[in-house]
């Protein structure tokens, strides 16, 4: 346990955003993202914060006297330069529940890497802006649905490939697993949030999905 994984974040808040928001959870953030989405929340964090090392020690110390889940998010977790690391930490550590938050650059990669029998819920979220971005979702959206901890997050636009992706979800992911997808806003500030939720649950009603809010923004905890 003395050994040390490299983050820009260690701090407790509560996930903010899909199917365990409201869990109290450390937050552990990689610095590097192989995307540059336009509406990132932490876009200016991962540019501007200085990498540090930080003892697993002292992280299990830290759930264990806050009684925390696992937050692990980037950046991108299971790019090369953190997936390793990522992995580690899903391993290494014991926790009640863990997410991972990633745009599924290789998600599969960091599943397979990761222990039997752990409490995780891996959260794919894809980062959809031209065709190429709808047929890779497609396909690793085909590949996960069987999986049971694996949840589907997707920031939700008015854009013809964005509707083209919920139309094939709808298609193809099973009435009985309908929770495992959510939709939620776009938007940095509270009030883009706020004003973007209407559109989102019209369509979480045409699609019978889930809507997540995007708490951390909304109520300032993160």
């Amino acid at each position: 346990m003395d050994k040390t994984v490299t983050l820009i974040e260690n701090f407790c808040s509560y996930q903010g955003e899909g199917p365990d928001s409201g869990q109290a959870m450390i937050i552990l953030r990689f610095k590097t993202c192989n995307r540059k989405c336009p509406w990132c929340d932490t876009a200016v964090k991962m540019r501007i914060s200085a990498e540090a090392p930080y003892k697993i020690q002292d992280i299990q110390k830290t759930i264990y006297e806050t009684r925390s889940g696992l937050l692990i998010t980037g950046g991108e977790p299971t790019v090369p330069r953190h997936i390793e690391e990522a992995a580690m930490l899903l391993n290494a550590l014991e926790y009640p529940i863990a997410n991972v938050e990633t745009n599924g650059y290789d998600l599969l990669g960091l599943y397979e890497r990761v222990h039997d029998q752990r409490n995780i819920h891996f959260i794919y979220s894809p980062k959809i802006f031209h065709s190429g971005d709808l047929e890779a979702a497609m396909e690793l959206t085909n590949q996960i649905l069987d999986y049971d901890n694996i949840f589907i997050k997707v920031v939700y636009e008015e854009e013809p490939l964005v509707h083209t992706y919920l139309e094939y979800l709808t298609s193809v992911i099973d009435k009985s697993k309908c929770h495992k997808v959510w939709l939620m806003p776009e938007g940095v500030t509270r009030p883009d949030l706020i004003q973007n939720s209407e559109k989102v649950f019209d369509a979480c009603e045409r699609y019978k999905f889930n809507f997540s809010s995007r708490n951390h923004i909304i109520f300032g905890f993160v």
